[in-house]
């Protein structure tokens, strides 16, 4: 008789019953029925995205915040607004979603240099960091992978020796503060992303928040069509393109932050630390490394460490396999590094960069050992509103890696 579900056992996490994401009530139908019916749907004619804007900015602890159409979007204007030009290099993490690094190409025809993440806590190593550096390099953006905020205190000494922008990647991290203070303007510039498996989430959209002024007065004028907010007529400043919110989005996210400032933040860092405690005691399986410093944990996904030697040499995609026979729902991420991407190969290079910019990085020769390892056989990620859960059905997740544990033999 079988003892696993993958093979007709039964469910060990069969209760488990993972929240509808995204979250509607009626305070979400009503802010977006009030826009609807006022037939101001364009930031121009509205207040929504401004009040938004504002409310976001004071939750992350900056001083300017400029909602646009989506994430993507975000980084390819924060690059814009730190002067980022066609053959500037600027390091990016090799372990992220690839908008971190294609941005960077498709937007300004700089140039992405990928830096090795530390395995124990999936963001770029300083270390890294530094030997990257060349006198191309103009930027740093980091990620602050799954929620997890990058070593502020090693980093930014290093951009304010070499004179480098520090651009905060935090479309997986709404909530996350370091040493008590917001991530997103600890840097120069920061960008949030607003797609529907985020923690909170108008389907689209995204947020550039800075303390900066100059920066955010870019931002303004790129996301505008080259116009300036307030100012009417058509006097165009910059050369731009059109990348502003919607008030209906900007309706429904002052509504989803509310409730995220209010409940959900501070629930999905207590029962984050909760399984992380746990996984703990199981052995081979552990959260990312604890750090006293991360006072608060946003999260996009709750990651897992795997090591298959303690699952009698089991492989991480066959116990992901196991793991939602049991009724536990994970995936492992975004499978492989960038560099190992198909995006990232020359002839695709040479239809965006300028061959004046050469040399390029040879991206299918680049290896980055901890990066490789991490993406192959390391990383399971969990959905972060199984967070919103209470600690007796996260339990159900322990007692399903527990039982697959104790039957390895199941899965040869």
């Amino acid at each position: 008789m079988p003892s696993l579900a993958i093979n007709g056992g039964p469910k060990a996490a069969a209760a488990l019953k993972p929240p509808d994401w995204p979250e509607v009530d009626s305070a979400d139908e009503a802010a977006v029925l009030t826009t609807l019916r006022s037939r101001r749907w364009c930031r121009l004619s509205g207040k929504e995205v401004e009040s938004f804007e504002r409310a976001f900015a004071e939750y992350h602890e900056a001083r300017y915040g400029i909602a646009v159409s989506n994430g993507t979007v975000a980084i390819e204007l924060a690059l814009l607004a730190c002067g980022v030009k066609s053959g500037d290099e600027v390091l990016v993490p090799a372990v992220t979603f690839i908008a971190s690094a294609s941005a960077i190409v498709t937007s300004v025809g700089a140039i992405p240099v990928f830096v090795d993440i530390n395995p124990e806590t999936a963001t770029m190593d300083p270390d890294g960091i530094e030997a990257a550096i060349t006198p191309r390099t103009k930027a740093v953006l980091t990620v602050h992978y799954a929620g997890y905020p990058v070593d502020f205190d090693r980093i930014l000494p290093i951009v304010k020796r070499y004179g480098l922008f520090l651009i905060e990647d935090c479309a997986h991290a709404q909530g996350t503060e370091w040493k008590g203070r917001k991530v997103g303007a600890i840097g120069d510039i920061g960008t949030f992303s607003f797609q529907e498996s985020k923690a909170f989430t108008a389907g689209e959209g995204g947020i550039v928040v800075t303390n900066r002024n100059d920066l955010a007065e870019r931002v303004r004028l790129y996301h505008n069509i080259g116009r300036k907010i307030g100012e009417p007529g058509y006097a165009h400043y910059v050369l731009a393109s059109n990348y502003r919110l919607s008030e209906l989005q900007g309706a429904l996210l002052h509504v989803q932050l509310e409730r995220f400032k209010e409940k959900e933040a501070r629930a999905k860092h207590e029962h984050g630390q909760f399984l992380a405690e746990k996984l703990y005691t199981i052995g081979g399986v552990k959260p990312l490394r604890k750090d006293d410093r991360i006072t608060q944990r946003g999260y996009y996904f709750f990651v897992i460490r795997y090591a298959r030697e303690q699952f009698g040499g089991v492989p991480r995609d066959r116990f992901v396999e196991a793991l939602r026979a049991e009724g536990v729902p994970c995936d492992v991420g975004y499978q492989m590094p960038l560099y190992k991407q198909p995006a990232f190969r020359k002839e695709e290079l040479s239809r965006w960069l300028h061959p004046a910019t050469k040399p390029w990085p040879d991206y299918e020769r680049v290896d980055l050992p901890n990066s490789d390892h991490f993406c192959s056989e390391e990383q399971i990620t969990l959905p972060h509103q199984l967070l919103l859960l209470d600690e007796s059905k996260l339990e159900l997740i322990l007692d399903a890696i527990v039982k697959i544990k104790n039957h390895p033999d199941e899965l040869r």
